[in-house]
């Protein structure tokens, strides 16, 4: 029921009826016994949403896809996508409803909503434990200024999802710049329908790059936007220690957002061959190769854009392949910009002094394989004169490195700024779903009070900035399906 006061949500309907060709009106399957586990209530405010109507009988009935508020038409959306490499023509949304366009512009899509006609034989359903976990990454990626989806809700279903275990089912409320993927547009090349990859590629521009518009050539101006939103972005995840997981082409965004964190985790100890998902037995997705994963990526959305960008396909080719060979120089300068404020160095230290120093410093993490967070927080004492907790994480390896490094004067006010205290420590996120899971959400709570937070130390939680302690079991995450 609503109430006189209550706003219900308004929900546009411009990718659905502007794109019947990439997606399928569907209906969420029906939750037995709805129960908001967690609203995010800052998100609520900035999109300028009823907090009260969503914590509602009818507001978390929509947050489930049950309820469909006036107008708007849920749409399961169609896209293909190379998985680990292999190229599916039909991937979809198989247990996804995206439900309209919010105020704004942004998305508002349901994940774990039931079984689409893109379920590929699962059951559309999602646990718990997976969705609760998007949500405290999703929010702690946001937290640390990386561009990312928003988690706005979960919601228990009261409905039993069948994995290794019977476990409680959930769906998860999430709002995005848009879901437009390099798979949407694998997908609609595959139909070998030009126009409908125009409409697309318009919509695209004018949605996330509107100064594309303007360009000579618009369409090679969205695949070089695409490319510079892409290799900032994953430089970020770099700098983090962030490991996505599954960097598939549908989940590669146009907007230049992450996207669906299923096996995605971040790294304790440092070491570049770090691979978490129990499924990348290859190592595809480690976190050294993110950045040549995603130039790949990118390589199959150039090759979408071919009959766009040119009438000659071999000076289409020949534009797209010049535009791609730029990346490695994109992602370059912003890791090394990164990399220049994570170890304090000012304007004044050359560019040779600097990556000399940012190359000794990973021969040095990789040689002692220290905790990645915890040591460059360690390195802002340090730059204050107390060597101390660095040499607790790399040795007197460090003595030749840290002199070299102090003469640059380094600036801890820069360093405290963008190197965080708080990550989702892999064994305290675990933690806080098993607990979840079992109906006890105050570990979870707890968790997001920090890494909503990540810069700011607080008294009582010591435990948050420590890895997993040694005799810990390696950590696996999984992909929630």
């Amino acid at each position: 029921m609503t109430t006189d006061t209550a706003r219900p949500l308004t929900l546009g309907t411009r990718y659905a009826s502007e794109f019947p060709e990439l997606g399928v009106p569907w209906k969420a399957a029906e939750a037995t016994g709805p129960r908001l586990l967690v609203l995010n209530d800052a998100l609520v405010d900035e999109l300028g949403l009823d907090a009260d109507y969503l914590r509602g009988e009818e507001g978390v009935r929509v947050l489930t896809g049950n309820h469909v508020p006036d107008g708007a038409t849920p749409v399961a959306q169609a896209y293909a996508g190379h998985q680990f490499g292999g190229y599916s023509p039909r991937l979809g949304d198989g247990r996804a409803l995206l439900m309209g366009e919010l105020s704004d512009g942004r998305d508002l899509h349901l994940k774990g909503s039931g079984r689409t006609p893109f379920a590929r034989g699962g059951d559309g359903l999602a646990a718990v434990g997976p969705m609760l976990r998007e949500y405290v990454i999703s929010e702690a990626m946001h937290a640390l200024g990386v561009p990312t989806t928003r988690s706005l809700a979960v919601v228990a279903t009261g409905n039993t999802v069948h994995r290794e275990s019977p476990l409680p089912g959930a769906v998860l409320a999430r709002v995005a710049a848009s879901h437009l993927r390099v798979g949407t547009f694998q997908f609609a090349r595959s139909v070998d329908d030009d126009e409908l990859l125009r409409r697309l590629a318009d919509h695209a521009i004018a949605r996330h790059h509107p100064h594309a518009a303007d360009a000579e050539n618009p369409y090679l101006e969205l695949f070089a936007s695409v490319l510079r939103d892409q290799a900032e972005l994953v430089a970020r995840w770099m700098l983090l220690g962030f490991i996505h997981g599954v960097m598939n082409t549908d989940n590669t965004t146009i907007s230049g957002e992450t996207i669906d964190y299923g096996p995605c985790a971040f790294m304790d100890e440092f070491d570049p061959a770090t691979v978490f998902s129990s499924i990348d037995t290859g190592g595809r997705y480690a976190y050294a190769n993110q950045p040549p994963v995603l130039q790949w990526n990118l390589a199959r959305f150039a090759e979408t854009l071919v009959p766009l960008v040119d009438p000659d396909q071999d000076e289409a080719v020949r534009l797209l392949t010049e535009m791609l060979g730029t990346f490695p120089e994109h992602y370059q300068r912003a890791w090394t910009a990164g990399m220049r404020a994570k170890i304090g160095l000012s304007d004044e230290v050359g560019d040779t002094e600097a990556t000399d120093l940012i190359d000794e410093l990973s021969r040095l993490l990789s040689a002692t394989r220290a905790d990645y967070t915890g040591f460059f927080r360690a390195l802002g004492a340090a730059a204050d004169g107390d060597d101390q907790p660095v040499r607790e994480l790399v040795g007197a390896l460090a003595e030749g490195w840290l002199t070299t490094w102090r003469a640059r004067r380094p600036d801890r006010g820069s360093m405290d700024r963008v190197n965080p205290i708080y990550i989702p420590r892999n064994h305290l996120v675990e933690e806080a779903l098993d607990a979840a899971t079992a109906g006890d959400m105050g570990p979870l709570s707890e968790l997001l009070v920090v890494v909503t937070d990540p810069y700011t130390r607080r008294a009582g939680y010591e435990r948050y900035e420590r890895p997993a302690p040694p005799e810990a079991a390696p950590h696996v995450t999984y992909c929630g399906t």
